[in-house]
């Protein structure tokens, strides 16, 4: 009897606990969930200064404060999960995103704004690798690919999402943070029916010592993908802080929906490449992202510069080609490299790179356009910079490449004559 109940308790549990399947593509939407949310409010940022009257500066001071929390949040709390699983860190921190979605609903000042911005920097930090090593863990094969997809895809959703709703619904500061409230809660359900990934292990106190530092068998790999995550995700930081004011005041735009289209057609661009590219060597696909960069960055300044929407639009899906490759290209250099329980850590690394990379250039584009810094030549030199960012990664992909391939061709001829001396 006592047999038949166990069996029983077993078959329970198993019957309540996700599939390996469902577990990752879960996992997958948390991601995304997690960056539509913080796209969410940038369609929404005319709609604040209208009431709140604040400057070009203060606007991207809250773009920026976002990535600082969150870049604080994955030094302090990224390794978290490796010792005390993903599970509990991903569970409490959907349910402060859902926190958060309440205090921007009702956020009646720019005080507010920050704080919500704030506390969502850091869900996502504690989040993001969570996730992405969870990911790992149960698809080692698909892991790389669905952590660089998944990303823009949440990114280009967030900023679609908020923008319809803005412009087409009534309620503009409400609805589209009551949807993603929900979401989260329905994540954090789903979160407690999963298996646990990895096994608990001590130093989870001492994990929250911050760190920035990698497994010896990632310094060289994060060498090669760290000048492409910078200028790619440079680039993410224009879109995310100055393109509702170039859309409005270059091409006399509804601000709000022009910029969740730019946003959208940028990230879903990205992901199409992410997805298009999975096959390709991590190499190739980080030297022809570095190139898109320089071509779509390229292209999207001077449909500025004419005042060409259409173009804009248009580069902007070459620019967003160019971050999903080299991001896709930089995870997969990186990720493989990491143990089990070194992945959330080695995930933190690159994604304090890609935020800092995110939020520096931003805040000082903010920081000109706001002393007297004229929009268009400020978004003008922002783009000649994240050209040169991208010309510097295609470099150094290119000449890495020639320098593995003389090496794979030369290296048996120097190995057989130390063979033959050997040969007894």
């Amino acid at each position: 009897m006592n047999n038949c109940t166990a069996l029983t308790a077993v078959d329970v549990a198993s019957a309540r606990t996700l599939s390996p399947r469902v577990s990752f593509f879960l996992l997958a939407s948390i991601t995304v969930s997690f960056l539509a949310g913080s796209l969410a409010p940038t369609p929404l940022y005319p709609v604040y200064q209208a009431e709140w009257g604040f400057s070009a500066l203060t606007t991207t001071e809250i773009f920026g404060i976002y990535a600082l929390a969150l870049l604080g949040s994955l030094l302090f709390a990224g390794r978290l999960s490796d010792h005390v699983g993903r599970r509990p860190v991903l569970i409490v921190a959907t349910l402060v995103q859902a926190v958060v979605m309440f205090i921007f609903a009702t956020a009646n000042g720019v005080g507010a704004l920050m704080l919500a911005r704030v506390v969502q920097g850091m869900a996502t930090g504690a989040a993001l690798g969570a996730v992405g090593a969870g990911m790992l863990d149960l698809d080692r094969a698909r892991g790389p690919v669905a952590n660089a997809v998944t990303p823009p895809l949440g990114t280009g959703a967030g900023g679609l999402l908020a923008g319809l709703l803005v412009h087409y619904l009534p309620a503009p500061t409400l609805l589209v943070y009551v949807v993603l409230a929900i979401v989260f809660l329905l994540q954090a359900l789903g979160v407690s029916f999963m298996a646990e990934t990895v096994s608990r292990r001590a130093g989870a106190v001492a994990s929250l010592k911050p760190q920035f530092g990698l497994p010896a068998a990632s310094h060289a790999p994060m060498l090669i993908a760290a000048p492409v995550l910078v200028a790619a995700w440079s680039l993410a930081g224009f879109y995310g802080s100055l393109i509702p004011a170039l859309t409005r005041s270059v091409f006399g735009l509804d601000p709000s929906l022009a910029s969740g289209i730019a946003a959208f057609v940028f990230a879903g661009s990205a992901a199409a490449s992410v997805l298009a590219l999975s096959s390709r060597a991590p190499r190739t696909v980080m030297a022809y992202g570095a190139f898109a960069l320089i071509v779509g960055t390229a292209a999207a300044m001077g449909a500025l510069g004419v005042q060409s929407a259409a173009g804009f639009f248009l580069a902007s899906a070459v620019a967003g080609s160019g971050f999903g490759a080299g991001f896709q290209g930089a995870m997969r250099t990186v990720l493989p490299t990491a143990k089990a329980h070194e992945r959330a850590g080695v995930l933190s690394v690159v994604f304090v790179v890609s935020y800092l990379a995110m939020a520096i250039p931003a805040i000082v584009a903010g920081f000109f356009v706001s002393h007297g810094g004229a929009l268009l030549p400020t978004a003008q030199h922002f783009g000649f910079v994240v050209e040169a960012l991208a010309a510097f990664a295609l470099l150094g992909t290119l000449l890495e490449g020639k320098a593995r391939a003389t090496w794979n061709a030369t290296a048996p001829r120097r190995l057989t004559p130390r063979l033959i001396d050997e040969a007894p």
